[in-house]
């Protein structure tokens, strides 16, 4: 199987300043970095081989598989982030 696909999702800067920023905080406990993650998914399709060709009939929605710190590469636990975290990241990413 192929690699996953990787995000750069840089938390808190959706909307407007410091407000939104305390909303979402999230902070790597090795490196104190609190704005950059590297948020792995794996994506399925269904493909059909008709004759010659291939078609890419379904997609699923990509599901999170990873996610690291961008200056450390520290794994991150996405079941431990805040609610609102985890759900403006999968929102974002269009994941589920």
């Amino acid at each position: 199987m192929g690699k996953p696909f990787s995000y750069n999702f840089k938390v808190g800067a959706a909307e407007s300043a410091a407000e939104e920023i305390s909303r979402m905080a999230l902070t790597c406990p090795n490196c104190g970095n609190d704005q950059n993650f590297l948020v792995k998914t794996l994506q399925m399709h269904v493909v059909q081989l008709r004759e010659s060709r291939v078609d890419a009939n379904e997609e699923g929605r990509p599901a999170v598989i990873e996610v690291l710190c961008d200056e450390c590469e520290t794994a991150l636990n996405f079941a431990d982030f805040e609610e609102e975290v985890r759900n403006e990241v999968l929102l974002t990413l269009g994941a589920r």
